[in-house]
């Protein structure tokens, strides 16, 4: 149950501190003065989207805080421990804040949520029922969301809805592979061709690179050959190699030290140089003995390249991305399918259909009976509201295949007079019936919802004299067992109030304040005698106008 609501610089609202009693309490005042505001405030606290356009002109930011009673709300209790938000054992704080740079922050209980969060902990809380629920009772989707409300079936019909994407996917998926496998026998003998000719070339990177290595060597064998000796006769074996002339040099230096100790580096140094080009012979000597000068083998290697190749261009590709060629055309042939493959995605289909029409038809048991239920506490409410004879139907449309929502449409019916046929809603009620239909629905479903608080935003437009008179008291006892605030023009229904709110428009005296706020009060019993008188007699009240409101006020009592 809602205990508190705080509402701190929202549109024209500058600061409202609110204690909500049980039962049922009105909230009456000037169009315009800042009624709907307050529901607003709510369902923005409650995770409604926000934005900066709501915060009142001057200020930083806009602040909601609303305090429940979680005393006996179990569920809500679970799903706050089950998510780390715990608060107080018998209370729910919710807060929001909007900032001028559009900016939004949540919380519950003092820990920081997401606005999905916000909006999970509200469903337990709070059901608010628009004044523009009367021309959404004409929908198709409208009317069958509140028969499975009715019947306390949303969970299940969110589940039928996800048992059919789920049919439906399988179905698409079996379709689609079927579909793939017809199109695609040429494209697969001509794949399976294409991985046996890559399979059989047995051709690898590291292949590539060292062919073409041994290519490029044998190719100039006989150059490298030469190279090599023409080196080896420089540097020892020529009349003037250099290794015999820095040993000549180094011995003519050697000899030399005995005068001057000075030459005792280089003479190192050349000793160094002696043995590199020692090692630098060495192994010209060994390199050209590795050198093969074998026709065969340089042929075989060309041989190989020739057929790499040939491969390359005819899959008009280089041979650097013939691997990666091989791996594309695996994958593709693993991505057609086989027939068992097709086969057991026959049996997933069915399997999903089976489950999607079983959980379909538990919920068509429960559409049938909540319909009849439905009915006839509809029809029973028509005859209260000017429409003698008036009956109500909510009509199952099989459906030949199902579909999301089920195995049938929903459609409401009704015969406004005594004689008539039933026929469609959207086609037959004027805009009065449907007012007086549309409340009779929401507040018969209403009885059924398990949230402790229900709001209606004017949900009495449309109708007035009698009829109003009983929706008011119809309001009045739905009081009885939750909590209910009504917004209304209508003094026959704030008559009824357990407690009566006045919401004012009012502008500041300083000229510096001079900005329109709104401000709501609480009324006592002479307070309520002169709000009651305004909306019967409107700017001009007379005491026989007030003494008409004060007869209504007691009737109400007296009842």
């Amino acid at each position: 149950m809602l205990r508190h609501l705080s509402i701190k610089d929202f549109v024209i609202v500058d600061r409202i501190e609110l204690d909500v009693l049980p039962g049922f309490t009105v909230l009456t005042g000037e169009t315009g003065a800042g009624k709907s505001i307050l529901i607003d405030a709510l369902a923005l606290a409650l995770g409604e989207r926000g934005d900066a356009s709501q915060i009142r002109l001057g200020c930083e930011r806009a602040e909601i805080n609303v305090i429940f009673d979680a005393s006996h709300l179990s569920e809500l209790l679970h799903w706050l421990n089950d998510n780390d938000l715990q608060g107080d054992s018998d209370s729910c704080l919710m807060r929001r804040i909007i900032d001028t740079n559009g900016r939004s922050r949540s919380y519950i209980n003092g820990h920081a949520v997401t606005l999905q969060q916000l909006r999970a902990a509200g469903e337990y809380l709070v059901a608010i029922h628009s004044q523009h629920a009367h021309q959404s009772l004409l929908q198709k989707d409208v009317q069958r969301e509140l028969l499975d409300a009715f019947a306390d079936s949303s969970e299940l019909a969110r589940t039928v809805r996800r048992a059919y994407q789920h049919w439906q996917d399988c179905y698409q998926n079996r379709i689609a592979m079927q579909q793939r496998a017809a199109e695609s026998h040429g494209r697969r003998e001509q794949l399976e061709w294409q991985l046996q000719e890559l399979a059989t070339l047995n051709f690898t990177l590291e292949e590539w690179q060292t062919i073409q290595t041994d290519h490029t060597r044998l190719s100039h064998v006989a150059t490298l050959l030469g190279a090599a000796g023409t080196s080896i006769d420089t540097l020892s074996e020529s009349e003037f190699a250099v290794l015999t002339q820095i040993n000549a040099v180094k011995s003519q230096l050697q000899d030399l030290l005995e005068f001057d100790q000075q030459l005792r580096p280089i003479t190192d140094l050349l000793d160094s140089a002696e043995i590199q080009l020692q090692e630098g012979i060495y192994e010209l000597k060994h390199y050209r003995q590795s050198l093969d000068l074998d026709p065969q083998l340089l042929q075989e290697i060309e041989l190989r390249m020739s057929e790499i190749h040939a491969t390359a261009r005819k899959f008009r590709v280089t041979p650097e991305e013939l691997p990666q060629l091989l791996e594309t055309i695996i994958h593709q042939l693993e991505s057609m399918g086989s027939d068992s493959d097709i086969s057991q995605l026959q049996t997933l289909e069915a399997a999903a259909l089976t489950d999607y029409l079983q959980q379909a038809k538990t919920l068509s048991r429960a559409r049938k009976k909540a319909s009849k239920d439905l009915s006839l506490q509809v029809s029973a409410a028509m005859q209260t509201m000017a429409m003698i004879g008036g009956e109500f139907s909510v009509t199952l449309i099989p459906l030949e295949t199902g579909n999301a929502s089920g195995l049938e449409q929903i459609e409401f019916q009704v015969s406004a007079h005594q004689g008539l046929p039933l026929r469609p809603l959207v086609k037959v009620a004027s805009g009065g019936e449907l007012s007086r239909i549309s409340l009779a629905i929401q507040v018969i479903t209403s009885k059924v919802d398990a949230v402790p608080t229900l709001i209606f935003d004017e949900v009495d437009v449309g109708i007035g004299g009698q009829v109003a008179e009983i929706v008011g008291h119809l309001l009045k006892r739905l009081g009885k067992d939750r909590q209910v605030l009504c917004i209304t023009h209508l003094p026959q229904v704030a008559a009824t109030g357990d407690q009566h709110w006045r919401v004012v428009k009012s502008a500041g005296k300083k000229a510096e304040n001079a900005q329109v706020v709104s401000k709501i009060m609480l009324l006592d019993s002479q307070e309520r005698i002169e709000e009651i008188a305004r909306m019967l007699g409107g700017v001009n009240i007379t005491e026989t106008t007030r003494q008409h409101a004060a007869e209504m006020l007691q009737s109400i009592v007296d009842d």
